[in-house]
């Protein structure tokens, strides 16, 4: 979480940021040449996107949020001089083969796994300094434990081994997560521009129809799926639900327990029976009312309904902070089908 620049009388409109890549406390900010190359980049794009973000107080502050936590890197980085590595042990920015796999040992803002970049305070990465080809040595994994061979160390560049990360069904937001899902990462002034123009008219060609089939006679799934664009930038809020700032999807859902708005809505039959429920998280630049009357038409179907809102509150996990707005819509249309498990019955629990 980071402070901007907030004008005088709206104290409250704080811009919140994600945290940048842990670094311990008292731990130098190692980085390589490519390393402090990349953080200046970032600088630059970031004064470019303030530019461009002129006259647009939230998006400004956001920016100047995130420049506050990068110049802190940028200033405590200390660049590693390789020339003077020894070249036959591994240490910092070293390439290195182990096991048939290519790694190299780089600073925390530059680590990337699925790259075959790890950070210098990674677990594997701690256990590889030091040791010199042909050495064997065990080091702990989330199956148990790895024999690991040194095979080759370089202090030139060389192919690294790129990887899919493994997740487990308790962290759908991990990197594993982010490689396998679509990565389409759009620029943050383009998608503030898009969500002025989100109530665009829609190719009725492309909206699901109540019966859950598709109008170009194409076959959809039956069941509701909620969306997890990982990549996609969401409002953050305050209690109140005023806008503050912007996080990635991904750095809400991870234990930073940053509050963002979510949408609950419960169909209810002519018998008075909860026989739909649906959850959307609402999109920067929207109000709730704005989000659901367009997911409603994208995911459902409908046009011509109006839900009531029942409350709001603010739900919490061990994961994640929502602030919830509950709607009622009463339909005895066949519209999609959701899931019927317990864990997705949890989430409508305080409804």
């Amino acid at each position: 979480m980071s402070r901007g620049f907030v004008k005088e009388g709206d104290q409250e409109e704080i811009p919140m940021v994600p945290p940048r890549a842990y670094l311990p406390k008292g731990m130098p900010n190692y980085v390589t040449k490519e390393g402090i190359a990349a953080l200046n980049k970032e600088r630059e794009n970031l004064e470019d996107e303030r530019v461009a973000a002129s006259g647009n107080y939230i998006m400004s502050n956001f920016i100047d949020a995130k420049m506050k936590l990068l110049i802190e890197r940028i200033n405590t980085a200390v660049e590693v001089d390789l020339t003077k590595a020894n070249k036959e042990t591994v240490s910092f920015g070293a390439y290195v083969k182990y096991n048939d796999r290519t790694v190299r040992i780089v600073g925390v803002d530059e680590a990337d796994f699925s790259k075959g970049l790890l950070s210098f305070i990674s677990p594997v990465a701690k256990a590889l300094v030091g040791k010199k080809v042909g050495d064997k040595f065990e080091i702990k994994v989330p199956k148990g434990t790895e024999t690991v061979e040194v095979q080759g160390i370089w202090y030139e560049a060389v192919p690294l081994t790129k990887a899919a990360v493994e997740t487990n069904d308790d962290d759908k937001s991990s990197l594993g997560t982010l490689i396998t899902s679509r990565t389409r990462m759009v620029s943050e002034i383009k998608a503030i521009a898009a969500s002025d123009s989100n109530d665009a008219t829609i190719n009725q060609e492309e909206v699901p129809r109540a019966d859950g089939a598709r109008n170009d006679g194409g076959a959809v799934d039956d069941i509701f799926v909620p969306e997890n664009d990982i990549m996609e930038f969401l409002p953050v809020v305050n209690e109140r639900g005023i806008i503050v700032g912007r996080a990635l999807h991904m750095e809400l859902h991870k234990g930073n327990k940053i509050l963002h708005p979510v949408l609950h809505l419960h169909v209810i039959n002519d018998n008075g029976e909860d026989v739909r429920r649906y959850w959307w998280h609402v999109a920067f630049g929207d109000t709730p009312e704005k989000t659901l009357k367009r997911k409603m038409q994208e995911t459902l179907g409908l046009t011509a309904v109006k839900p009531k809102q029942k409350k709001q509150f603010i739900r919490e996990t061990k994961t994640e902070k929502e602030l919830v707005y509950v709607y009622f819509l009463n339909s005895d249309e066949n519209l999609l089908k959701t899931p019927e498990d317990k864990e997705y019955f949890d989430i409508f629990a305080k409804d």
